[in-house]
């Protein structure tokens, strides 16, 4: 579970956590952070520690009385007070913004080590198409198609949020990385080469779906 109130911050995370194979749920604010903690009963938790209706240090001392769930605590103020603050409250570990997704995903992966850690996913698929994550091969049918790096990560990433919008934005930080400088028409060159290996029969419904001004959807 996310817990931030910052929404590009947020949906960023989830994303690349998705990515991983990871299922997400996501809150906005404290008191719906806290009800969707006991509802979902979360494996982990990232918590922001500046939230509104609730602050993340509250909530983190509720959660702790309450469960052994993992936590992970997100702030802007990284002296060494506030990390014994976190901490002492019954956080797990303790992340100083701006940090970078490499970290975080394996602050995840040791927290999810220490909990009840599921197994990432090593292969997606959606009918004839296949993708082999670990040995990072791609097959429609029988046949092996050449993705470049590039193409791989960015279908994948669409695959294992089928049926979600994802923005341009969203894909370029999650593909590329949140430091790239580049044009979002990235974007739209990759789905077009895409499209022509993974789509190869026009008389089969579209697999990437485009949103005008939006962004792109994977239909399984």
């Amino acid at each position: 579970m996310v817990v931030e109130d910052d929404n590009t911050l947020r949906e960023i995370l989830a994303l690349n956590l998705r990515s991983e194979g990871y299922e997400v749920v996501e809150a906005e604010d404290g008191e719906r952070g806290l009800d969707l903690a006991r509802e979902a009963a979360p494996d982990l938790i990232i918590l922001d520690v500046m939230l509104p209706k609730l602050d993340g240090l509250t909530l983190c001392r509720i959660l702790r009385r309450e469960s052994r769930v993992p936590i992970i605590l997100l702030t802007a103020r990284g002296t060494e007070t506030d990390k014994i603050i976190g901490l002492e409250t019954g956080a797990d570990d303790y992340v100083v913004k701006p940090f970078s997704l490499g970290e975080l995903l394996a602050r995840v992966r040791a927290g999810l080590r220490r909990g009840r850690s599921p197994e990432p996913a090593t292969e997606l698929s959606s009918a004839d198409l296949r993708l082999d994550l670990l040995a990072r091969r791609t097959y429609l049918g029988e046949a092996e198609l050449e993705l470049a790096p590039r193409e791989f990560e960015l279908l994948a990433t669409l695959m294992k949020n089928r049926g979600a919008v994802l923005t341009r934005d969203l894909l370029l930080a999650s593909v590329w990385g949140v430091d790239y400088l580049g044009d979002s028409r990235t974007v739209d060159v990759h789905i077009r080469w895409l499209r022509q290996k993974i789509e190869q029969d026009p008389s089969q419904p579209q697999r990437i779906i485009t949103l005008r001004g939006v962004g792109y959807r994977f239909e399984g």
